[in-house]
């Protein structure tokens, strides 16, 4: 599928042309998010722990969409109270997608940072008259960690406190910590907006598993790593991944425009969950794309995620502002693998 040009912005709350600030743009989800704002006629500024960092992307967007549309602010400490002041002056929207992904089993190397830079970015944030919208990507993580087989509603008003529990025990599982510490960060953002009542628009994207093309042609370093893993013959992710949703990297970035530019979403959380997978299903679609490969075998009676998730809002924005729908799973594992040196996809 081609990217697909915004469908509508009638009663945009950012105007095209106007400057929006990416926070942790080199990430896999960061970069995908810079591009589709973009690509729908916004110049970008983003912000990186190192500038160098991001070297390869004012390359890949110079040559794709012109010369000065894209800029890069280096911010090495997110936790430094004015840490994005610099970065948010003159900007009409932020999407603040940067947070610490090491997945340390640590909670306090892990959670106090990710709380920290996101008031941060509130606080920076109200200083500046310019800013029109603000977009916190959030996680899945925030409001569950799936069960296979085991049926989970979850609601606009659902949180992970099970996360946040679970990552202050003995020798916690670093995904737990990851968990609890978006949790605690997008609890802290809304908490944050409910006391100070920003003269600005406010929303949460929640991602789950993101698959999709790795805009610098490398392997990843984050879930758009797993399917290229996978296809060389590594099944070390399979044991602490379960069943859950995937979505297309390409969809949570529209959302991500779609929130920050879209009055009706103030307020909302936003969920990325397009359908549920699990890695029998990954190795099935591998297959098709390559009959003669040599794949794994997947994990045996590995279930599937029966969670209920209200993304309806997702999909109507999908179709409102892009024309479309979610991108499937087959098109989404084909084209995180056929940019990748010595992967033969046909």
């Amino acid at each position: 599928m081609e990217d697909a040009p915004v469908h509508s912005i009638m009663a945009a709350t950012i105007p095209k042309g106007s400057t929006v600030l990416v926070t942790g743009v080199t990430g896999f989800i960061a970069s995908h998010v810079a591009d589709q704002l973009l690509q729908a006629g916004y110049n970008v500024r983003g912000t990186s722990r190192s500038k160098d960092k991001a070297d390869w992307m004012i390359q890949l967007f110079g040559s794709k969409y012109g010369q000065n549309r894209f800029e890069v602010y280096e911010v090495p400490d997110m936790m430094a109270d004015t840490a994005f002041d610099e970065s948010v002056k003159g900007v009409a929207g932020i999407a603040h997608l940067a947070s610490i992904l090491s997945f340390s089993n640590n909670p306090d190397e892990v959670i106090p940072p990710t709380v920290k830079g996101t008031l941060n970015i509130l606080k920076s944030a109200s200083k500046e008259p310019s800013i029109k919208s603000v977009v916190y990507t959030s996680s899945s993580t925030a409001v569950l960690l799936p069960e296979a087989d085991k049926e989970i509603t979850v609601t606009k008003d659902t949180w992970n406190q099970k996360a946040i529990e679970m990552a202050y025990q003995p020798d916690p599982n670093g995904c737990v910590v990851y968990g609890a510490s978006k949790t605690m960060a997008e609890k802290a953002f809304w908490e944050a907006i409910e006391q100070t009542k920003p003269p600005f628009q406010t929303s949460a994207v929640l991602p789950n598993t993101n698959f999709g093309p790795i805009l610098d042609g490398g392997e990843g370093s984050s879930t758009g790593s797993f399917p290229i893993k996978i296809w060389k013959g590594d099944t070390s992710m399979m044991n602490f991944i379960g069943p859950q949703y995937f979505v297309d990297v390409r969809d949570t970035a529209r959302l991500h425009v779609a929130a920050l530019i879209d009055p009706d979403c103030n307020g909302q959380r936003i969920f990325a969950f397009a359908e549920p997978f699990n890695w029998a299903d990954v190795i099935d679609v591998f297959k098709k794309i390559n009959p003669e490969g040599d794949f794994p075998a997947p994990p045996e009676n590995e279930g599937r995620d029966l969670s209920k998730i209200p993304n309806e809002d997702a999909v109507a924005l999908l179709q409102k502002h892009f024309g479309q729908g979610w991108v499937g799973l087959e098109e989404s594992l084909r084209e995180n693998v056929k940019g990748v040196d010595g992967l033969k996809v046909q």
